[in-house]
């Protein structure tokens, strides 16, 4: 059966063609192909969605956990080519990673800049890996061959190119169909141009998409000896549409793109929830750059609950002290210990001993009341 993958393509790319990496994951998203193909193939409309492109700088290290699983859960690599990119190590590290998937064919190339193949590090489009690698000879989809006489027509060629590789269908079964569209959209825009320019430039100035930046702050006391903040899912919701992100940690940003302009400076509701910190529900007036408060759960990791038990003879043991980490406390009728240590005195275990010899000495958090400490 044919493997599913969470995205279509994965975009890598240098952060100096970030543009470029939002210009082409919206063309390949919103791309409709022909309803003769989609009902020959089983597609959708717009079958190449959704493409991943995290618009964010790289921190430094290996290629992140996170990273590594959006490219595992990727059907295809686009790799945008330029001077930039071929000198980047990120991007030599992901065309690797994906390489060592055994996804080699589809390994794409899009050409925004330089030249192929030129040897000159100045100019050169590919990232050496590529020929560290051994990838089969490689030509890509390049934006500036001069095949027509308008460089924007040449820009549309190369997208259908990269569109009919990923998908595996001739190259004139698309292209045909697009510069049909694109003189019948070039010839009704002539005729209307003129009655619809100024209501146009209005409506285009309220929605043009900005990218809005969301990073969490932690208020609540730090605390070194906790485990830190991961993975917190992040959910905006604007009118009736959500949008979902993952920040992987405290010192990482979520950029949410394609944003409509008319939402900056309007309430939009954010809601955060991440393990061991209290989860945030709240109304912010949004702006390009966001800061959300978000406060580490105190009973996480100070909430101490657990019963005196001697496996031995099937029994607790009530009125017994205990010290835990320096805190001294004492069973109840029924053994149990219950204590609170404070936020900025919190630890991931805690030493515990007491005048009864305990076989467990070390509680580990979090823990309840159907935890146990042995003694014998």
């Amino acid at each position: 059966m044919e493997q599913h993958f969470k995205y279509f393509a994965f975009i890598s790319y240098n952060s100096k063609d970030t543009e470029w990496g939002k210009r082409l994951q919206r063309k390949l998203e919103h791309y409709r192909m022909p309803a003769t193909l989609c009902s020959e193939h089983g597609w959708k409309r717009t079958p190449i969605k959704p493409v991943f492109f995290a618009p964010t700088d790289i921190q430094p290290g290996g290629l992140t956990e996170e990273l590594q699983q959006r490219l595992i859960a990727s059907r295809n690599l686009i790799v945008i080519c330029s001077p930039n990119s071929a000198q980047s190590d990120w991007v030599g590290k992901e065309i690797e990673f994906f390489h060592q998937l055994g996804r080699t064919k589809q390994i794409h190339f899009f050409i925004v800049d330089g030249v192929p193949h030129s040897g000159d590090p100045q100019t050169e489009c590919f990232n050496p890996i590529v020929e560290t690698l051994g990838l089969p000879e490689i030509l890509g989809a390049n934006v500036h061959e001069r095949i027509y006489r308008w460089p924007w027509l040449n820009k549309e060629r190369a997208y259908v190119q990269l569109i009919s590789k990923m998908l595996g269908v001739e190259f004139d079964a698309i292209w045909q169909r697009h510069k049909r569209l694109l003189i019948q959209k070039i010839v009704l825009w002539s005729i209307v141009a003129l009655l619809v320019l100024a209501a146009f430039i209005g409506l285009w100035m309220t929605n043009q998409p900005v990218d809005v930046k969301v990073h969490l702050k932690e208020v609540s006391t730090h605390n070194e000896n906790l485990p830190p903040l991961k993975d917190a899912a992040i959910t905006m919701t604007l009118e009736n549409e959500v949008k979902t992100d993952t920040i992987p940690s405290l010192d990482v940003s979520t950029i949410f793109s394609n944003i409509p302009h008319r939402f900056l400076n309007k309430e939009v509701r954010i809601c955060v929830v991440s393990q061991y910190f209290l989860p945030v529900d709240t109304v912010i007036l949004l702006s390009k750059g966001n800061n959300i408060e978000i406060s580490r759960d105190p009973n996480v990791f100070g909430d101490i609950h657990f019963q005196l038990w001697n496996p031995d003879k099937e029994q607790t043991s009530p009125n017994i002290e205990v010290i835990i980490d320096g805190h001294p406390a004492i069973s109840d009728a029924d053994g149990y210990v219950s204590l609170f240590i404070p936020l900025t005195e919190q630890k991931a275990a805690y030493p515990i001993s007491s005048s009864i010899p305990l076989i467990d000495t070390i509680v580990i958090l979090p823990c309840g009341p159907n935890d146990v400490i042995r003694f014998k």
